[in-house]
């Protein structure tokens, strides 16, 4: 059995001895860059998160590493040369992780998106990724894509293009990244909340809080790095002001959709996707202002519609409704507040900012772009320590070795097993059903039905963890609190 309450206080002793090089508040794929190259290059790193590790924003994307042909549209030249490049060096340190994937994007007479553009952009795409994109990029006349599609709407249709990007588990990969740089040396702490940061000579004194063993302690480093994603507003050091938007997407059997490649669906100047998700289609996103309270976050009937509209504009014949709804999520993007406009037309870019010595903000940017936000800021790091410069290591080393990829969940959800159970919870900090049920298998968004799942998985939590029925019975609850 698995003691958690010594492994938390071993934990706790680690982060609060020997000062820290830098401390990283947020567990998100931000956070786990920045922990992973920090690490790598020879810093003493600690990484804290408030929640589960992923639990915001980073496990709820549309799972793609792309360089975004909505963005080149836009004319952000450098955000699609940026994260196509990015999109290359994951396929390369992370291949378990970066499935090439092929989009067909119809085109319609009197639509926004005429086919010479689109012909003229996939080429530019394929530029931009330095001729060296996961597959080439093609022309498709009329009937071509109808054979390519399953009963595509036809009134109208006057070809498409087909081009390529990656398929991805943003979940997985922050855990992976997380794990990586836990063999590094990195400490890594979830369900730990930092409750206060003060300056203490050349660096900064933190109160942090195990919310679990409801135990406070001190934390000193010489360097704080803030990457809370939607939370960044809300400590009173940042100086990141936000624009949050909302995007929901649908699981639905690809028995009912069945793609083979990836699908462009645009409404007017938006577009959305249906994705193949193994026997599954993702559908999403939407892109709306969010106010709300970050916590009460939720699917929305009209978000569910207004998918299922676009998707049923797009393939007529498919009549998928809400029955057909598997599972749902939502998430916000912390975009960079600047600007006006749509919530689609504000830059996707990322801001780094030292807003105090020894502070610095990190938000904004794309989960493709990650590893590259996270060398920006590490360089930044340490030009503050005042050490020499050193090389950043993150695009040429594997994130992991192969033997530990083996049997894990990479893009789909892994096979449902004890021993894997056993893994996450030994090592990959799940201490809560959720943790393992949303975030690290997949399985909530998966399986239909999924309450035996969650109630097998809880009996193996519990020998693995010592719970008794109560506590199981409390897990439960918990998780269909959480995704409900």
């Amino acid at each position: 059995m698995l003691d958690l309450d010594k492994l938390r206080a071993l934990q706790a002793d680690a982060l609060g001895g020997q000062p820290l090089d830098v401390l990283i508040v947020g567990g998100g794929i931000v956070g786990a860059g920045v922990a992973r190259d920090a690490a790598l290059r020879g810093l003493r790193a600690g990484l804290v998160e408030q929640q589960d590790l992923a639990s915001g924003t980073s496990s709820r994307t549309s799972r793609l590493l792309h360089g975004g042909l909505r963005y080149l549209a836009q004319g952000r030249l450098g955000l699609v040369y940026e994260a196509s490049r990015e999109k290359r060096i994951l396929y390369h340190i992370a291949p378990h992780l970066a499935e090439p994937l092929a989009f067909v994007f119809p085109t319609y007479r009197g639509s926004g998106w005429p086919h010479w553009k689109l012909r003229a952009g996939v080429k530019i795409y394929d530029l931009l990724c330095g001729g060296q994109n996961l597959g080439p990029s093609s022309s498709l006349t009329a009937d071509e894509l109808r054979r390519q599609l399953p009963q595509p709407k036809s009134q109208g249709l006057t070809g498409g293009v087909r081009y390529f990007d990656a398929l991805t588990n943003d979940a997985r990969l922050v855990l992976d990244t997380l794990r990586s740089a836990s063999r590094q040396g990195a400490l890594v702490a979830n369900y730990t909340r930092l409750e206060e940061a003060r300056p203490a000579g050349p660096g900064w004194q933190c109160t942090v809080r195990d919310v679990l063993a409801e135990r406070s302690y001190e934390v000193a480093a010489r360097c704080v790095v803030h990457a809370a994603g939607p939370w960044a507003q809300r400590l009173p050091q940042s100086s990141i002001r936000l624009r949050l938007t909302k995007g929901v997407h649908l699981v639905v059997e690809r028995r009912r959709l069945p793609i083979a490649d990836a699908v462009v669906m645009a409404r007017g100047s938006r577009i959305l996707f249906a994705i193949p998700w193994r026997e599954r289609v993702i559908l999403g996103t939407t892109d709306t202002d969010y106010q709300g309270p970050i916590e009460a976050l939720r699917t929305e009937p009209a978000d569910v519609d207004y998918i299922l509209d676009a998707a049923n504009d797009a393939f007529p014949s498919a009549a998928i409704d809400r029955t057909d709804v598997v599972s749902t999520w939502a998430g916000l993007r912390p975009l960079i507040a600047a600007g006006r406009g749509g919530p689609s037309d504000i830059s996707r870019a990322h801001l780094i900012r030292c807003s105090r010595p020894g502070w610095i903000d990190v938000a904004g940017g794309k989960l493709t772009t990650y590893r590259l936000i996270a060398q920006q800021v590490v360089d930044q790091v340490i030009r503050h320590l005042g050490r020499p410069p050193v090389a950043c290591l993150t695009a040429r080393l594997p994130l992991l070795e192969e033997r530990e990829v083996a049997g894990l969940s990479g893009i789909g959800p892994p096979e449902i097993t004890e021993k894997i159970v056993e893994h996450y919870c030994r090592e990959e900090w799940a201490v809560h059903l959720d943790d393992v049920m949303v975030r690290r298998t997949g399985w909530h968004f998966y399986y239909r039905d999924r309450r035996p799942i969650a109630e097998q998985a809880a009996n193996w939590m519990a020998e693995i963890l010592g719970w008794d029925q109560s506590r199981r019975d409390a897990e439960l609850a918990r998780w269909q609190e959480q995704v409900h």
